[in-house]
């Protein structure tokens, strides 16, 4: 239903002969490998396994494989809900329900999201030729993850915003590059997100007058994104939350924005000697991502995204911070272990986890 729904709903990309578009997917594919040697160069950070291909996809595939997914890692909770379900009848309109919302936000994302790296997929998702083997899920490693890059967005952010479309292209695959070197380098990154996220789940609480009283806290938010009261109001995802659910949610929060932040340090840090106008991508694209029409700010309020664009700001500034202090080596500290990540609070004071992990505390703010 959710993936029905989602191509039902998504907006076709722009208007390219066949020529064109496959100009966009073959240079996309050539500089996605390009990327991924700039990234190792500048991060040091070397693949542990064979990586999968990068995959080039359009608008409906990418919310299909996020359906895929999202069902690997969210099973343990569907199995809660099927548990605590009332009747057949009640469970399989709650579904209906449920598919149509998940595909109507995936329909309005896949208009939005130009690159991915995909974390969670099912084995099958890989491709024949880049499945790991079961046995290797054994140690908790599991499959490295699928790089995807949304050709239609792509072409359309580069002409919307009047950019070079080889430089752009390189830029954006640096940013999803960063992400693959992430995972594939750093072998317990995975386990360790997919252990904060069942944690998460796991904190669910599924009482009937707990959700009512959540449900009414997401009204107040839902009207907050209505009056759109600025970045400090909750989204209606926070609103949902348990107590012990935002607990969770903090260090999730804490990894995500280092990764975004990571991934955002590494394109501008590598971008002057390989993207020629990366100024003035980096200029326009800041400018995109913080505008929009009054429905757009609404929705993204609504989804949470701003709580993303926070991240790339915030973790993007932690990062700069360390690395201009102990450099990118000094910084490749933060991968040794789940125990060597920044905190909330350390991610708004790098000075701090540099104290902690480094030994050290320089007098330097984000």
């Amino acid at each position: 239903m959710a993936v029905a729904t989602a191509r039902k709903l998504v907006r076709p990309g722009p208007q390219l002969t066949r020529a064109e578009a496959d100009e966009v997917v073959s240079s996309l594919r050539r500089l996605a490998v390009d990327a991924e040697r700039h990234v190792e160069d500048y991060t040091h950070l070397r693949p542990a396994a064979a990586v999968t291909p990068i995959a080039v996809v359009d608008r409906p595939e990418w919310a299909r494989s996020n359906v895929a997914g999202l069902r690997m890692i969210t099973t343990p909770l569907l199995d809660r809900l099927a548990d605590n379900a009332k009747g057949s009848l009640s469970t399989a309109v709650g579904r209906r329900v449920t598919g149509v919302q998940l595909g109507s936000a995936l329909a309005y994302l896949a208009g939005k999201v130009l690159g991915q790296y995909e974390v969670f997929l099912p084995p099958e998702e890989y491709g024949p030729t880049a499945t790991p083997a079961r046995s290797d899920w054994a140690d908790g490693a599991g499959p490295v993850g699928r790089l995807s890059l949304v050709a239609p967005n792509i072409a359309h952010a580069e002409r919307q915003l009047g950019v070079v479309p080889r430089d752009f292209r390189l830029w954006v695959c640096l940013h999803e590059q960063t992400h693959r070197s992430q995972f594939t380098a750093v072998p317990w990154l995975r386990a360790h997100l997919e252990s904060e996220i069942g944690a998460f789940i796991e904190a669910t609480d599924l009482d009937p007058d707990v959700l009512a009283d959540r449900l009414r806290s997401a009204v107040g938010a839902l009207r907050g994104a209505v009056r759109d009261r600025g970045p400090d109001a909750p989204s209606v995802v926070e609103a949902l939350q348990t107590p012990a659910q935002r607990s969770v949610l903090d260090r999730l929060q804490a990894l995500m924005t280092l990764l975004e932040g990571h991934a955002d340090q590494v394109m501008d840090a590598v971008g002057p000697q390989v993207v020629p106008t990366v100024a003035d991508i980096r200029a326009r694209f800041d400018t995109r991502r913080s505008g929009g029409s009054p429905l757009d700010r609404f929705v993204r309020r609504l989804l949470g995204l701003d709580m993303k664009l926070r991240q790339y700001r915030q973790g993007g500034a932690f990062v700069r911070a360390v690395v201009a202090e102990a450099g990118v080596d000094g910084f490749n500290l933060v991968w040794q272990s789940p125990a060597t990540l920044p905190s909330q609070a350390e991610i708004a004071d790098p000075g701090a986890w540099m104290a902690r992990v480094l030994g050290s505390r320089p007098s330097i703010s984000a």
